[in-house]
C-alpha cells in the first residue's frame, strides 16, 4: 500500500511539473518540463548516491574500524536476503545515519561518529535495520526522484517569473498570457508551484520513514530498541545540530534541519519523533 501511495504521489508530481511547464510556456513549456524531468532523473538514478556521500565527506570504513556496524549489517542483510552494502562513516559528532543508492545491489549505509558513541548495540542495530528497510523498499530512489522533480518545478516556475517580469512571458499565445495574469500571475506561480511540489515531496518522504521504521522493527523483532534510538537521536541532534543541505535532509534517519515545531513541522522531511515512537511501541516515549 505504501509503495502504491508513493508511486501515485510521484505520478502527481510529474503531472504537476508538466502543468507548470504548460502554464509557463504552453506546449514548448511542457516539452521543456518533460525534458528537464528526464535529465534530472537520469542524473539522480546514477549519481545521487555519490553526490550525497561526497557532500558529507563520507569515508569508506573497514570492518576493523566499525566492527559493531559491520556485525549488525551482516546479520540484518543475511536475515533479509540483501546484498551487503558499502559502509561509510561521516566525520561529525552529530548523531545520525542515512542510506543511499539506486537499488539493493548499489547501496551504501553511512553512520556518523556521533551515533556510534551514543547508541548501544541493540539501538544501533535498530537504526541500521531502519536504513536497510529503505534499501529493501527502494525508498532511496523514490525520494531522490521526488526531490529532483520538485527542483525541476521550482526551476520552471522561476523561468516563467523572470520571463513575465521582462516581458518575455509566453505561453505562446494570448490565451496563455491572459491565464497567467502577466507578472502578477507569474509571481503567484513562483510561490505556489514550489510550495505545492515541496508538500508532495514531503508526503512521500514522511510515508517512507514510517514504513522503514516498521520494517526495521519487524526485522529485528525489537521495536523498543529503535524507539529508544529515535528518542536519543532526537535529543542529541538538538544539542549538536548537523549542517546539512535541504536537498538531502530526507535521507537521514532524523531530520538534521530542526524546526521549532508547529508550522515548521509542516515543512519537515520527517514525521514527528513522538508520532514515530508511538507507532512503534504505543506511547510517546521509549
Amino acid at each position: 500500500m505504501n509503495t502504491f501511495k508513493s508511486t501515485l504521489l510521484l505520478v502527481i508530481l510529474t503531472l504537476f511539473l508538466i502543468f507548470v511547464g504548460d502554464w509557463v510556456g504552453g506546449r514548448n513549456g511542457m516539452v521543456l518540463a518533460f525534458a528537464l524531468s528526464v535529465v534530472f532523473n537520469f542524473g539522480t538514478y546514477f549519481y545521487s548516491d555519490k553526490l550525497a556521500l561526497r557532500m558529507y565527506n563520507a569515508q569508506p570504513a573497514t570492518r576493523e574500524q566499525l566492527p559493531r556496524a559491520y556485525a549488525a549489517v551482516e546479520r540484518l542483510t543475511a536475515k533479509q536476503g540483501l546484498p551487503m552494502p558499502k559502509i561509510y562513516v561521516l566525520p561529525t559528532e552529530s548523531p545520525n545515519a542515512f542510506a543511499t543508492g539506486r537499488n539493493p545491489q548499489h547501496a551504501s549505509v553511512a553512520v556518523t561518529h556521533g551515533i556510534l558513541e551514543l547508541l548501544n548495540d541493540e539501538e544501533l542495530e535498530g537504526v541500521l535495520a531502519h536504513e536497510l528497510g529503505h534499501v529493501r523498499n527502494r525508498d532511496i530512489l523514490t525520494s531522490s526522484i521526488a526531490a529532483t522533480l520538485a527542483g525541476a518545478i521550482t526551476l520552471i516556475a522561476r523561468m516563467g517569473y523572470w520571463a513575465a517580469l521582462f516581458g518575455g512571458y509566453g505561453g505562446g499565445d494570448s490565451r496563455d498570457r491572459d491565464r497567467g495574469g502577466g507578472g502578477l500571475g507569474a509571481l503567484f506561480m513562483i510561490i505556489l508551484a514550489p510550495l505545492a511540489a515541496s508538500l508532495i515531496q514531503l508526503a512521500i518522504s514522511r510515508s517512507r520513514e514510517y514504513e522503514a521504521d516498521a520494517t526495521g522493527a519487524h526485522v529485528t523483532g525489537n521495536p523498543y530498541a529503535l524507539a529508544s534510538a529515535l528518542q536519543k537521536l532526537d535529543n542529541y541532534s538538538r544539542r549538536i545540530p548537523m549542517q546539512a543541505s535541504p536537498t538531502t535532509a530526507h535521507l537521514f534517519i532524523v531530520a538534521p534541519l530542526l524546526g521549532s515545531g508547529g508550522f515548521a513541522n509542516l515543512f519537515s522531511t520527517h514525521p514527528p519523533i513522538k508520532e514515530r515512537i508511538r507507532r512503534l511501541i504505543g506511547r510517546d516515549f521509549a
